[in-house]
């Protein structure tokens, strides 16, 4: 395994589902393949029953009908078991960033459950653009430039191994992009930069004052920044415009514990959000 994923369980990820809106589209399948941090095989791979039918344009795209869920159990009884697995851990996938995550934070949230938060994504649409890698990037073609099979294309078990694998013959063939720790290599991922040492940022979130007693919310000249997660790092204000959801889920009885910390964020992004 590549030096930088050594020691993390690595899962590549794919669903298919409904249709393309992350918002209001449900999984049909997911799969998650990879490793545990002891080199264990993991293959988790299950048909669930979205509680609707399926558009007949996307059962010809990934071949799963209603007669195949149909019998299947819904997504509130896999949510225990998904976010075990993806807790921490490292999830490769291709367009996972902007679809298949967000699609399956929405599914978890109609449950009124708490999305797991992998230790990172690494995403392999992200990376060959970041590579400047000539198009199409589309994963069948990334695939087939690659040397990978991908014979069943719009499976979630065959997208998501297949992603896992171009994933590591990226790294094989651009190996200096990747001599960073995983949290740098998503900074540079998402935004292009890889994250600053602290002291050229100034003061660290350790340095920062806590809003509660956790220290998952630090204060810093009148705004509030996120120490913990996925959003570890960027204040509530660019949260409540990019992620919305986030921040209901953080003001829920399942988010923050310090009940007076909660209160003074409602306060801050009731104002926000009544301009």
């Amino acid at each position: 395994m590549v030096d930088v994923l050594q020691g993390h369980r690595v899962l590549a990820f794919d669903l298919e589902t409904t249709g393309i809106s992350t918002n209001s589209d449900k999984i049909v399948q997911i799969a998650l393949v990879g490793a545990d941090a002891d080199g264990t095989p993991v293959h988790y791979e299950v048909l669930i029953n979205p509680q609707r039918p399926i558009p007949h344009g996307a059962s010809n795209v990934h071949g799963i009908y209603d007669v195949d869920v149909r019998d299947k159990p819904s997504f509130s009884n896999y949510a225990q078991e998904i976010i075990e697995l993806m807790k921490d851990s490292v999830v490769v996938g291709h367009n996972a960033r902007k679809f298949d995550m967000p699609l399956l934070e929405n599914e978890f949230y109609r449950c009124g459950i708490s999305p797991p938060r992998p230790l990172v994504i690494l995403d392999t649409l992200e990376i060959v653009r970041r590579l400047r890698l000539p198009r199409p990037h589309n994963l069948g073609s990334l695939c087939a430039r690659h040397g990978i099979d991908l014979s069943n294309a719009h499976d979630a078990a065959a997208d998501a191994a297949a992603s896992l694998l171009l994933l590591w013959k990226l790294i094989r063939d651009h190996p200096s992009s990747f001599r960073r720790s995983l949290e740098e290599i998503e900074q540079w991922l998402i935004t292009g930069d890889a994250r600053k040492d602290e002291s050229e940022l100034g003061r660290s979130l350790s340095d920062l004052d806590s809003l509660d007693e956790g220290g998952r919310i630090r204060v810093d000249n009148g705004n509030y920044i996120i120490a913990f997660g996925r959003h570890r790092g960027k204040d509530i204000t660019s949260i409540e415009k990019e992620d919305p959801r986030y921040i209901d889920w953080l003001l829920s009885p399942k988010g923050l514990e310090d009940e007076s910390a909660k209160e003074t964020l409602r306060k801050f992004i009731s104002n926000i959000r009544n301009g």
